[in-house]
């Protein structure tokens, strides 16, 4: 693709007099170890370092045009065209939208602080269900449906980033739509939100979850963090598309003005006055009944799954199938047969006395909080949870977390997260501080034995704060480890 090409649409304009069509552009990157001959080296400002100091290496391997910033010089005589724009990183993720063209024709994004894993997975099993080859893309990388038995594609794109590069972001967008996918949930995150990663995109509706304490070692403040995520409603979603909001969000106000400002539809899902009403829920041994009201219309359902914050994901799942055109009776259906995502309150297996162990993500206040109160209705003695908090991330939420496991479990077990370069017995004496109560062991699967090998019938043990993960980082290093499979070992050492 000619360089006018990739420019077009964009705000990006040639400062060094040099006519675009004079480049051919083979593929495009912000890092210049990935440089090859005929590509756009995009030199993005880093909060350490500046990609402009980069150039010279990005020139070297074979660059053939540059983006940076106004102010950057490149010697003319190089013949080396160089893009400026006062926001490169805006200008790299549409350059990207340019280049690799394709996209599923159906494209939802859903942002908040939690849920936003589980409601995407969900819509992927929704949209197979009804027919479609659909797909869902974020935290535990892009996960396909709808194919034929012996005909899925080996497609499995693995991230360490919720929402990745835009060059990533936008070739897998095309990989998906050459696989003949139509329908594609995305999470977006604050940070990916934040640093234009996802604008080029072609969003038909966006869905907000909820808002709560995370991420401020980044963002700074929460309003901050608000920001990050209303990108999404006021920039990235199309012209007439549809928001899908959480009215039992404390920030849904906020959400929907803006979406309204913008002459989006807006969907609402809630316990409370909205277009998608959670009337009732009723605890089951294998997961809840509800009771709904979707868009005036009584309708009840058995879902699968336990906790409350699992009904309002699937509820926030339903309002986005509706907003692109599906029956709401048949996306009800298909909720019934719903699987829960790995690491998302997943039942791994059950102590020899009958009590369950869960493994969750949760690593908030508010999502610690949510994942034991959904599963007090299903314990008929103690409660216990084991759990611990990152290092080299926002430090304010350690002793909220601690208040919340001290209020809501009967028996908590404070242990090692991810560390990461922070001395890992500060972060607990921190975590500890407002939870006097909990026992304290360093060493996580130690810890886990521990909860697991105290469990009596009645009991129920949620390993919280790391899920689907497979390592744990400490100091610079990141070592195997996964929950899951730390619980399978010493379940099945108990059971023999």
């Amino acid at each position: 693709m000619w360089l006018v090409d990739v420019l077009e649409g964009t705000h990006g304009e040639v400062t060094n007099g040099l006519a675009p069509v004079d480049r051919e552009i083979t593929g495009l990157t912000c890092d210049s170890r990935r440089v090859e001959p005929g590509f756009l080296f995009a030199a993005l400002p880093g909060t350490q370092t500046d990609g402009r100091s980069f150039i010279p290496e990005a020139l070297s391997r074979g660059a053939v045009a540059v983006l940076a910033q106004p102010g950057t010089v490149i010697d003319a005589e190089s013949g080396i065209p160089l893009v400026t724009d006062e926001n490169p990183r805006r200008e790299y993720a549409l350059m990207a939208a340019r280049f690799f063209a394709e996209q599923p024709e159906t494209v939802v994004a859903v942002t908040g602080t939690n849920g936003k894993t589980s409601v995407v997975s969900f819509l992927r099993q929704i949209w197979s269900g009804l027919g479609y080859k659909s797909a869902s893309a974020g935290t535990l990388g892009i996960e396909l449906a709808g194919f034929g038995a012996g005909d899925a594609p080996d497609f499995n794109e693995a991230t360490h980033l919720t929402t990745p590069d835009p060059v990533d972001l936008h070739r897998n967008l095309f990989d998906l739509s050459e696989l003949g996918v139509k329908r594609l949930g995305l999470e977006a995150s604050s940070h990916g939100l934040a640093q234009y990663r996802l604008d080029g995109l072609r969003v038909a509706a966006a869905a907000f979850t909820n808002l709560t304490r995370d991420h401020l070692d980044y963002h700074g403040a929460m309003v901050d963090y608000l920001g990050a995520k209303m990108r999404l409603f006021s920039e990235i979603l199309v012209d007439g598309g549809t928001a899908v909001v959480n009215t039992d969000s404390d920030y849904s106000d906020a959400v929907i003005a803006a979406s309204r400002g913008r002459g989006h539809r807006v969907l609402t899902y809630g316990s409370q006055t909205a277009d998608i009403r959670l009337l009732s829920i009723q605890s089951l041994t294998d997961g809840q009944r509800l009771e709904l009201q979707v868009l005036g219309h009584p309708m009840q359902l058995t879902l699968p799954l336990a906790g409350g914050f699992q009904a309002s994901n699937a509820l926030c799942a339903l309002a986005l199938a509706v907003a692109v055109g599906d029956d709401p009776e048949a996306v009800v259906a298909q909720i019934q047969s719903l699987e829960g995502a790995p690491g998302r309150v997943e039942l791994v297996g059950h102590h020899v006395s009958g009590a369950p162990v869960f493994v969750d993500y949760a690593h908030t206040p508010d999502a610690l909080a949510s994942v034991l109160k959904a599963l007090r209705p299903h314990t008929t003695n103690d409660l216990r949870v084991v759990f611990g908090c990152g290092g080299d991330r926002d430090p304010g939420k350690r002793p909220e977390m601690g208040d919340v496991a001290c209020k809501n479990a009967d028996i908590v077990i404070v242990t090692d997260d991810n560390p990461r370069t922070e001395d890992p017995a500060a972060i607990r004496a921190q975590t500890i501080a407002t939870c006097p109560g909990a026992v304290e062991i360093g060493d996580r699967a130690e810890a886990i034995s521990e909860a697991i090998k105290g469990l009596k019938a009645g009991d129920l043990l949620i390993v919280a704060g790391k899920g689907h993960e497979t390592g744990q980082s400490i100091g610079d290093m990141v070592r195997p480890f996964d929950d899951a499979n730390v619980v399978r070992a010493i379940l099945k050492e108990l059971a023999q």
